[in-house]
């Protein structure tokens, strides 16, 4: 006979210790299904019950009563020695030796008597069992095995009339009641949608025919003989003697094979689940672990709960380093109350193999942990990592045999927790190496890997979405005065307080260095707002060493709310977007991107990357802008002006190009070949008897330069023109970026006899403090204050000041920006050496500035055998 053995496997959320586990409220479909299913099996029971009763009259007798007695010890002992067979992965069922006493009931007694004591025995079998779950369905079927056995008995006799050979027709209905039986369970494995193959099912029933055929056999031979031959009885017990050790051998075969498939299937499980952590697209170790036990456990406490026959099989376990644990429960529920917490003796069992315990036989502590269980017998045995416990299985009272569980089920459950610690283990190694390959491992935050997998579906969905970009401006500042262990703790601070100012669930990583990054589902106008707040809280001092460091953040943000064919809207356009917008801002602002800011920034790369082709192909060229002494007008010297003749963007101002070429690292360049071009054009004049002097500007890269005084000695000399004739111009701003460097190097040069100029003069902040330590030979008043001067009197008393200062530290004093005649009278009248502007000339090109030599200068001789050039008019 098959008996359903199925339970539902739940899973209980890990909670405080204090608190009640969960308990599974809503069934699914298949539960729900399998509960009408049973109905209609009773209701269909009662109704053929009823019709064999009115059929087969019933007449109560001393002799019956002892008849359904000794029937009732033959079922009892025959469902006792059941053996169960595992028909599909979450559902069992038991093939028992009910055939033998059930045909024996057919020849002799009534059909109440066979179907109260089946049933008496049965209900007690599943009760002692505890499946409640099945109990409704199982008395209906055990019903039914009746009702269909003495059916087609009874049928039989009446159409063979074989009065004289009864046992044919008990044979034929013991034969019939296993296979419905088996037809009823086949439907169930359907209903619960646990589909089984065609070949197995009629594997299966043809199981149950062998099985059931034997069984009959036994029971109408031992009948026949012992009613028949004196003295069978020897006889007949050698043969069940036989028949049992026979399904006992039967059944230990079985067994193996049953527990290698068990295996296979349970290591096919956790290569599955293992496959599907390494493939998992989230980087949230939490969230995959609870994925990997609402999917994949429960399936696992199922299976093996059918191998071992167990009442009810439980998972503890620990994911990711947590040290709650999470529960799964495979089989009949766990009482109220029942948690498993640290101090839990059975957890805290040392070793790695499993443990048969019985209630009877353990000491107080470990009984009452059973009780709690509500278990008799238990098998644990615990899930261990290298060095630490990760989780336990336990398996809960045997369901069939009188014998507990034995030691073919321990040896199945150590293999199988083997696999599982492997499992866990290598889940939890997963879980690592993917958590640090998105995170940050100093702040813990994401970084830009990890940021662009948490960014990707928000800005692909029509919410908006905004990226922050969050620059501290201090980090290498910090970083060269105290070195980067303290600079790491500030960028720590900032990540905190980043994270307290966006909450919990907002993607924030550190792309670099002091450099953050957000995304905010809002619109343009809140993430405006939020900018604004992440300024202030991360411009908030730290406190560093024993120190206080005063910080500014610049906060540049980008939305998917702004339309540009420039950039995509995926996780680097965006990135990029929010990264020209930081760069557009002053220090220590917010400012949103535009499009405008994207076309900038375009030009500025396609101009960095063109630059050294554009040196090769003669667009850059070098214009000349002549300089005279005051007040006699004699031409004394020009500077050198780039400038670049575009393709595509036409005539462009050094402001456009210089700075994005110093910032790429290509001024040395620009400076080398404004330097060759000016020196040969200081020789050309050389050679034609006159003693003009060139300038050419310098860059802080320049500075910086140690190898650059030896570059200009080699120009110098390739060129054959004297030092003096050659005049750097520095602004005061780059001096003083980093006066201790650019200070040998302004030796160097000035040892060489080159000339030295301070340009923009007086528009620093510290120029007046170090102007007598620098090697200079002339000072270039600012063109802004020379603008002013016929207007402005501020303007003109720095002017002046600048003059007197200038001549009382022996030095030139050159005026830029001279436009009017008033502002030239004004200069000669304070002493001002040179003047320099569009009043004399515009920068010219090499050629046209020829043109002007000859048409406004007169040339007359001068000292040394070398002409002069004088203004005319």
């Amino acid at each position: 006979m098959t008996r359903a053995e199925a339970e539902p496997a739940y899973t209980i959320p890990p909670a405080a210790p204090v608190q009640q586990p969960a308990q599974p409220v809503d069934e699914s479909d298949p539960e729900r299904s399998f509960r009408r299913f049973s109905i209609v099996i009773a209701i269909i029971a009662v109704a053929c019950a009823a019709a064999m009763s009115a059929w087969l009259p019933f007449e109560p007798t001393t002799e019956a009563a002892w008849t359904g007695l000794a029937l009732l010890g033959g079922f009892a002992a025959a469902e006792l020695l059941a053996m169960n067979v595992d028909v599909r992965s979450g559902v069992a069922w038991t093939i028992s030796f009910t055939e033998i006493p059930l045909v024996i009931g057919v020849m002799v007694a009534d059909f109440e008597i066979v179907l109260i004591a089946h049933l008496i025995a049965g209900l007690g079998t599943l009760a002692h069992r505890r499946s409640e779950g099945t109990l409704l369905y199982n008395t209906g079927v055990m019903a039914l095995e009746i009702c269909c056995a003495f059916a087609v008995a009874n049928g039989v006799r009446l159409l063979l009339a074989a009065d004289e050979m009864p046992w044919i027709g008990a044979f034929l209905g013991a034969l019939v009641a296993p296979v419905a039986s088996t037809v009823f369970a086949l439907s169930t494995i359907w209903v619960l949608r646990k589909p089984l193959q065609l070949t197995s099912g009629l594997r299966l029933v043809g199981r149950v025919v062998v099985v059931g055929f034997v069984n009959s056999s036994v029971g109408i031979s031992g009948y026949l003989v012992v009613s028949g031959v004196e003295y069978g009885w020897p006889l007949i017990g050698a043969v069940v003697l036989a028949l049992t050790t026979l399904y006992w051998g039967y059944s230990d075969l079985l067994r193996e094979q049953r527990d290698l498939e068990a295996l296979a299937d349970v290591s096919l499980m956790v290569a599955k689940s293992g496959r599907r952590v390494a493939g998992s697209a989230t980087g949230d170790p939490d969230r995959l672990g609870r994925e990997f036990a609402e999917s994949d456990w429960d399936a696992l406490a199922e299976r093996i709960k059918d191998q071992l026959s167990a009442r009810r099989i439980v998972l503890r376990f620990r994911l990711d380093g947590s040290d709650a644990l999470h529960t799964v429960v495979a089989g009949a529920l766990l009482p109220d109350g029942e948690y498993a917490t640290r101090d839990d003796p059975l957890l805290r069992l040392h070793g790695t193999h499993a443990r048969h315990l019985r209630y009877t036989d353990v000491n107080d502590e470990i009984a009452m942990a059973l009780r709690a269980r509500g278990a008799d017998e238990l098998l644990i045995v615990p899930l261990r990592s290298s060095t630490e416990l990760l989780g336990v299985i336990e398996a809960h009272d045997r369901n069939s045999r009188l014998r507990g569980f034995g030691r073919s089920d321990r040896q199945l459950i150590d293999t199988m927790a083997a696999h599982l610690s492997t499992a866990l283990d290598n889940r939890r190694l997963m879980a690592t190496l993917r958590h640090d390959a998105y995170h940050d491992p100093l702040t813990g935050l994401l970084n830009r890997p990890g940021f662009a997998k948490a960014a990707k579906a928000p800005l692909t969905s029509s919410t908006p979405a905004v990226v922050v970009r969050v620059n501290l401006d201090v980090f290498s500042t910090v970083c060269d005065a105290l070195g980067y262990t303290w600079a790491d703790r500030m960028v720590v601070v900032a990540g905190r307080r980043l994270r307290a100012v966006l909450g919990a669930d907002v993607p924030v990583a550190r792309l670099e260095g002091a450099s953050f990054a957000a995304l905010l589902c809002c619109d343009q106008q809140q993430a405006h707002q939020i900018a604004q707040r992440v300024r202030a809280e991360l411009s908030t001092p730290y406190p560093v060493d024993r120190l206080t460091v005063e910080a500014s953040a610049t906060v540049g943000y980008a939305s998917t709310e702004v339309e540009d064919t420039a950039t995509s809207l995926d996780v680097d356009g965006m990135l990029q977007r929010a990264d020209v917008a930081l760069r557009a801002v002053d220090e220590g602002e917010v400012r949103g991107y535009v499009p405008s800011m994207g076309q900038m920034f375009l030009r500025r790369f396609q101009l960095v990357t063109q630059f050294r082709q554009a040196l090769d192909d003669g667009q850059v060229s070098v214009h000349y802008q002549p300089k005279v002494s005051l007040p006699n007008r004699t031409v004394l010297g020009v500077e050198a002006l780039v400038r670049w003749t575009h393709p595509e963007f036409g005539k462009l101002h050094p402001d456009e190009f210089v700075p994005a070429i110093e910032a790429a690292g290509l001024i040395g360049a620009l400076t080398s070949f404004v330097l060759d071009a000016a020196l040969i054009r200081v020789r050309k004049w050389l050679d034609a008897g006159l003693r003009i002097s060139a300038a050419v500007n310098l860059s802080v890269r320049s500075l910086a330069d140690d190898g650059f005084p030896a570059q200009v000695t080699d120009a110098l000399a390739r060129h054959d023109v004297p030092p003096e004739l050659l005049t750097f111009e520095l602004t005061e701003s780059g001096v003083m970026a980093d006066p201790e460097r650019a200070l040998p190097i302004l030796r160097e040069l000035h040892t060489l006899g080159v000339v030295l100029a301070v340009d923009d003069f007086g528009t620093g902040y510290s120029s007046l403090a170090y102007l007598r330590q620098l090697p200079v030979d002339e000072v270039k008043i600012d063109k802004s204050f020379v603008f002013g001067m016929g207007t402005d009197l501020g303007d003109l008393a720095v002017v002046r000041s600048i003059v007197e200062l200038g001549h009382s530290l022996g030095l030139s004093v050159v005026a830029e920006g001279v436009e009017e005649d008033l502002a030239r009278e004004q200069l000669e009248s304070m002493g001002c050496d040179v003047a320099q502007g569009y009043l004399i000339s515009r920068p010219l090109s090499e050629k046209r500035l020829e043109a002007w030599l000859q048409a406004r200068t007169a040339r007359a001789a001068g000292r040394n055998s070398a002409a002069v050039l004088t203004l005319i008019g």
